[in-house]
């Protein structure tokens, strides 16, 4: 893939930021859903807001089923957007099949709500692993740009996820769950109807190679991987371990974190209590305030000749946002001898999550548009956001594993795993990079 000789906006390709607004509704769908799902599951079938009355346990197992089959999906969608339909018009069917499933979940049916769920599977799983290539798709090999353009993508995202569970939480507390649902709906509707507008944007972008008018662009749909693309093909595979670890971890917000900020912290300020599906937003914010001073970071670090690679950048945010769970620790040991915890921890935590978030997720993405062969490109994506689910599936196991260990003891290992996993990767760094064949490498920036 190559990009395209469009006009620039803001030094980078127009369609990056079309892509850019369609993510932001369809993550303020997403994460506006999450934020209230286990809260749903668990609260109480006859009170004010009555939910499904599940057990914490229950929720949590429920949970991490939900986040691995959601990203488990992104298989099959892009194995169907590299072989049959292009990634463009797969992006266009995945969230249409979106818009449907979360508008399903607002009626108060136990048929709806699975059938909800299950379209928005399907949804995530088409939309999710292609939306990520075409924005890979944008920009030339060895582009520097490419991984700023990826950090400007996922501060869109995480738009839609910092006022999300404000507004979806604020409309599901007042008026409940399923008004909560319905506004998630709209804004997948959103999204839908800016991705459609946006296409002119994207014409160079998201196209299936077997229709190409480019012999060169039909040939590489069945030609067989080189040497060199094995290497890289194997060092993706291994990098998917990192994103295992690093989710399990980090997607304990949506589930043990957020039942934790329910159940046992102390969420008063200036008289009013603040919802626990508030604190979803901490992340979203975040990465907004910081996502372009740690972009610059890592930038001055590469221009300065020091460790700047794509695995180092990984290992490293694993580690930083393992680190956040020693605050968690603190709170499992004030709420032990006080009976709640300060909100304060909760808002170290989830900084020093996003800090390590934004050193390691959108440089994963970018790292696969730069090592993934373009005949594989949307399955080698898809390979990432399911090696993402079983992160998910991880990180609701533990949540449920945790309702017997204990929170202290789940907290401290989850920091300590992630610090000493960081610290192998590192280790093993050289012979890793190896296998790169030079193709993690950015040419000298240039003023575009």
């Amino acid at each position: 893939m190559t990009s395209s000789p469009e006009k620039q906006w803001l030094g980078h390709p127009k369609g990056l930021f079309v892509l850019f607004m369609t993510e932001l509704w369809e993550r303020f769908s997403f994460y506006g859903m999450r934020a209230i799902l286990v809260l749903y599951l668990t609260a109480s079938v006859t009170g004010l807001n009555p939910g499904l009355g599940w057990t914490n346990a229950e929720a949590l197992t429920f949970y991490g089923w939900y986040g691995f089959s959601v990203y488990m999906a992104s298989l099959p969608g892009g194995y169907l957007a590299d072989r049959f339909l292009g990634q463009k018009k797969t992006v266009l069917i995945g969230a249409l099949l979106l818009a449907i499933g979360h508008l399903i979940l607002a009626i108060q049916t136990m048929w709806a709500f699975y059938l909800g769920i299950f379209l928005i599977v399907l949804g995530v799983g088409l939309l999710k692993p292609n939306i990520s290539t075409m924005v890979g798709g944008l920009y030339a090999q060895h582009d520097p740009r490419r991984d700023k353009g990826f950090t400007i993508f996922y501060i869109g995202i995480n738009l839609g996820a910092a006022f999300a569970p404000i507004m979806v939480g604020w409309v599901a507390y007042q008026y409940g769950w399923h008004y909560g649902f319905a506004l998630a709906g709209i804004g997948m509707l959103l999204s839908l109807i800016l991705y459609i507008q946006g296409q002119k944007h994207l014409a160079e972008v998201g196209n299936f190679l077997g229709k190409s008018s480019d012999l060169e662009d039909r040939t590489k749909l069945n030609q067989p991987l080189t040497r060199v693309e094995k290497d890289r093909v194997w060092v993706l595979m291994l990098s998917f371990l990192i994103v295992i670890t690093f989710w399990g971890a980090y997607e304990q917000a949506g589930g043990l974190m957020n039942l934790y900020a329910e159940q046992k912290t102390n969420r008063q300020f200036m008289g009013m209590e603040i919802p626990a599906s508030w604190f979803q937003s901490l992340s979203g914010i975040f990465v907004i305030t910081l996502g372009t001073a740690v972009a610059n970071f890592w930038a001055r670090n590469a221009r300065k000749g020091r460790e700047s690679s794509s695995l180092a950048k990984m290992a490293i945010g694993t580690m930083i946002m393992g680190s956040g769970f020693f605050f968690m620790t603190a709170a499992a040991l004030q709420a032990q001898q006080t009976g709640q915890a300060a909100m304060y921890w909760l808002i170290l935590a989830y900084l020093f999550h996003v800090i390590g978030e934004l050193s390691s997720s959108p440089v994963a993405l970018s790292f696969i548009t730069k090592l993934a062969p373009a005949q594989y490109a949307s399955i080698i994506m898809g390979a990432y956001w399911a090696a993402t689910g079983l992160g998910e599936k991880l990180a609701g196991q533990l949540g449920a594993w945790s309702q017997t260990w204990g929170e202290l003891e789940t907290f401290t290992g989850i920091a300590v795993f992630c610090i000493l996993f960081g610290s192998l990767i590192l280790l093993l760094l050289k012979p890793l990079k190896r296998l790169t064949h030079g193709a993690d490498d950015n040419l000298p920036e240039t003023t575009h």
